[in-house]
Formats: C-alpha cells, sequence, structure tokens
C-alpha cells in the first residue's frame, strides 16, 4: 500500500540511548528541533548555489572565458561526481556519520571559494572552481539524507524544509543581478564567500541522529560490502534504473538554462536586475509547490510527480528556443516549479518508498550523481558548442532529454507496485 507524502512518525518510548563517539552521543533533538536545524542549513547552503548556478558562468566570463571554457568549466564538477560522490555517501551511511562529512565538505567549499577569486586564466580556474563546485554539491545528497530521516522518524514535510533552500536561492539571486549590474561580475564572487561561511556555521549546528535509529544506526550498520550488494541488486531492476533516467534526463535538460541562460538574456538586452528576478520567479514557484506539497498533493506517487515535471521541460524548453521576449519569460519561468520541483520532489519520494533504508543515503548520493553527474555533465559539456551553433535554438536538444524523462516516467508507473524494491 502506497505511502502519503510524510511518513508515519516512528515510535520513539523505551528507545535506549547509548553513548558512542561519533555523531550519535549528543542529547536527540525534538522534531521541531531537527527540522528547523535542516531548513537552517539548507537555507545557507542554497546561498552558494544562488550564486553558483545563475551567476558563475558570468564571473567566467568576466574573467575572460570563452564560452567552450565556461562549459567546460561548468561540466567537469559534475563529471567528477561519478567517483566522489558515492564514494563519500558509502561511507557515511557505513560510519552514520553524514553531518560530520557535511562539515567538512562545507570547509572545503570555504576553503576554494576564498583561491578563486585570485585565479586567472582557464586552467587556474578550473583547478579551483571543480573542487568548490564538486564539495557544494557532495553536501546535497547527504543533508538529503538527513532530511529524509527526518520524515521517516518525526513525519516532518521535506517541502517544508527544503523551501527555506529555495527562498535563500531567490534572495541571492536578485542581490546578485543588481549588484552585478552596479559593480559588475565580481560581485558574485564575494557573496558566494558570504554564503560558504554561513553554510560552514549551519553544518556545525546540523542535528544529530533521531533517537529512534542511534542503536539501530551503530548495531546494526551495513558492511560497505552489503551496502554495495545492495545498491548492485537495485540496479538490476528496471524499474530503479527507469527512476534514475526519469529523474536524470529531466534534471539535465536544465543544463543549457544553467550555464547559458543568464548569458543569453544579457545578450537580448535584459538586465541583471531581471535576470536575477527572473531566477526568482522560477523559485518562488518552486517554492511554492514545497511548501504544499505535503497537503495539497500528498496523494500523487512519485512517478506522476516525475511525468509532470518531464512534460512541463518540454514546454519550456520548446518554447525557449524561440528567444521569448521578457513578457513571456515571467510566465515561462513559474514552470520551474514543476520542471525542477516536481521532479525532484518525486525522486525524493520515490527514493523514501522504494529504496530499503540501510542503503537510502547512497541511493541519494546515487540520484545526485546520475542526475547532477552523469547526464548533467554531459549536456553542460555538450550546451557550449550547441550554444555556439545555434543560440536559443540549443534549448530544442534540453527538451528532447525531458521527452527521455517522460518515457521513463510512464515506464515507472507500468511497472512500479509501489512498494519497497
Amino acid at each position: 500500500m502506497r505511502r502519503p507524502f510524510a511518513s508515519s512518525a516512528a515510535g520513539t518510548a523505551g528507545v535506549r540511548v547509548t553513548a558512542q563517539t561519533t555523531d550519535q552521543d549528543r542529547l536527540p533533538d525534538t522534531g521541531a528541533s531537527y527540522g528547523q536545524r535542516v531548513a537552517l542549513y539548507f537555507a545557507a547552503m542554497f546561498v552558494i548555489y544562488g550564486v553558483l548556478i545563475p551567476f558563475l558562468p558570468v564571473w567566467l566570463d568576466g574573467r575572460g572565458l570563452t564560452a567552450n571554457e565556461v562549459a567546460i568549466v561548468t561540466a567537469v564538477p559534475f563529471i567528477l561526481r561519478l567517483a566522489v560522490t558515492p564514494a563519500v555517501a558509502i561511507f557515511a551511511d557505513r560510519l552514520g556519520a553524514h553531518r560530520l562529512f557535511i562539515i567538512a565538505s562545507a570547509w572545503a567549499a570555504f576553503a576554494a571559494c576564498l583561491l578563486l577569486g585570485g585565479m586567472n586564466g582557464f586552467w587556474p580556474i578550473l583547478a579551483v572552481a571543480a573542487p568548490l563546485s564538486l564539495a557544494a554539491a557532495t553536501m546535497m545528497p547527504l543533508v538529503e539524507a538527513i532530511a529524509v530521516k527526518g520524515v521517516r522518524v518525526y513525519a516532518l514535510d521535506y517541502g517544508r524544509m527544503r523551501l527555506w533552500g529555495s527562498l535563500s536561492f531567490v534572495i541571492v539571486g536578485l542581490i546578485v543581478g543588481a549588484w552585478i549590474d552596479r559593480s559588475g561580475s565580481e560581485a558574485a564572487l564575494w557573496i558566494m564567500l558570504v554564503g560558504t561561511m554561513l553554510t560552514v556555521v549551519a553544518a556545525h549546528a546540523l542535528p544529530y541522529p533521531p533517537a529512534a535509529t542511534r542503536d539501530e544506526e551503530t548495531s546494526n550498520a551495513p558492511a560497505a560490502s552489503t551496502i554495495t550488494r545492495d545498491v548492485l541488486r537495485l540496479f538490476s531492476l528496471p524499474v530503479f534504473c527507469a527512476f534514475l533516467v526519469a529523474a536524470s534526463a529531466a534534471q539535465a535538460s536544465h543544463a543549457m538554462f544553467y550555464t547559458f541562460g543568464a548569458l543569453h538574456m544579457r545578450a537580448q538586452g535584459i538586465s541583471g536586475a531581471w535576470i536575477g528576478a527572473l531566477w526568482a520567479i522560477g523559485v518562488l514557484a518552486e517554492v511554492a509547490l514545497f511548501a504544499v506539497a505535503g497537503t495539497r498533493f500528498r496523494h500523487l506517487q512519485p512517478e506522476t510527480l516525475l511525468a509532470m515535471g518531464a512534460a512541463a521541460a518540454i514546454l519550456r524548453w520548446m518554447v525557449m528556443t524561440i528567444d521569448p521576449p521578457l513578457q513571456i519569460l515571467v510566465p515561462l519561468q513559474l514552470l520551474h516549479a514543476l520542471t525542477y520541483g516536481a521532479t525532484h520532489l518525486g525522486a525524493i519520494l520515490f527514493v523514501a518508498r522504494a529504496v530499503p533504508e540501510r542503503v537510502s543515503g547512497t541511493v541519494q548520493a546515487l540520484y545526485a550523481t546520475f542526475a547532477s553527474g552523469v547526464a548533467m555533465g554531459a549536456a553542460t559539456w555538450a550546451s557550449g558548442p550547441l550554444f555556439n551553433t545555434y543560440a536559443g535554438g540549443a534549448y530544442g536538444a534540453m527538451a528532447v532529454a525531458a521527452a527521455a524523462s517522460l518515457l521513463a516516467a510512464m515506464i515507472i508507473r507500468a511497472r512500479w507496485h509501489g512498494g519497497t524494491l
């Protein structure tokens, strides 16, 4: 029987809390405290994303990089995730120490951001920007695993925690866009430095494992070989492979917009302030979806959300091929609530319902690796020559990726029974 968006809270009465040597040696959080700490971290982390995603290409362009070089600098971190993100997640699952790995990644992002300001030229910038983006990306699946655990144990609403990240993204986009108009592209780096500092602080404030799972995680922690075996078994299942394709292709279809959207809109004469506002409109729509997902959309199944995201992406990117004016871009950005928001919610819900809990962190990392690594890396790398050749017409390739996502979502609907795989 299919579960609603927020899982039932696991009983905590009578749970014995034992002293441990890592994240388990603290007093338990309440459900409210747990959710607030995760929400705070999302808000801080998305200050980084609010610069990296829309405005890093603008900063790179300001440092004199070509369109192909911008695409490579943006794409390389996605490729590196293939090895780094799953390895980190397996160790975090094995040790039950997602929080500690997040703290290490936050400090790495801060150090890389400090170095980036002194870099000039393609190779020096690539050498520092890639680790910065990789550290920022590695944090996401780890905190997602912490958030999903809160959903399972405390019946928290994932969307209510995640929306604070989206709100942070909106505010940062508006600030950076306006500041770039006034002071130039270097403003982006200063905001990102602030974001890495805030993320370090928020990482140290993240909650420790819920009381209901502490004994479980330490006394029954699966061996790395067991995790690997379980993950390989998932890969043998057509439904799981279809899930990876559905989520990854839809997310990868944003590559052109993420990499060259701001540059293309500037070439059309749209100001930095308006570019920031357009990003804000899209993310606010995403926030609205996250805010109501736990109540209004709780009856929707993961494959339905994935299909909605893919269908909206096909429409969005096909319209973008005609270089729509600002009046069309404004309502078009509202589709981001579906192309990103519904897709991401569908993916998180699928993991929560279909994946065994002992490997949920690893599968979150696999989702991030395929969606934001393999697929996004390939699409981002290809976006350089596509943009050089076709300009806005290159969005047509993104619509094709979205069509592949829709097909995979239909396979999930036909073959998944709704329970744990």
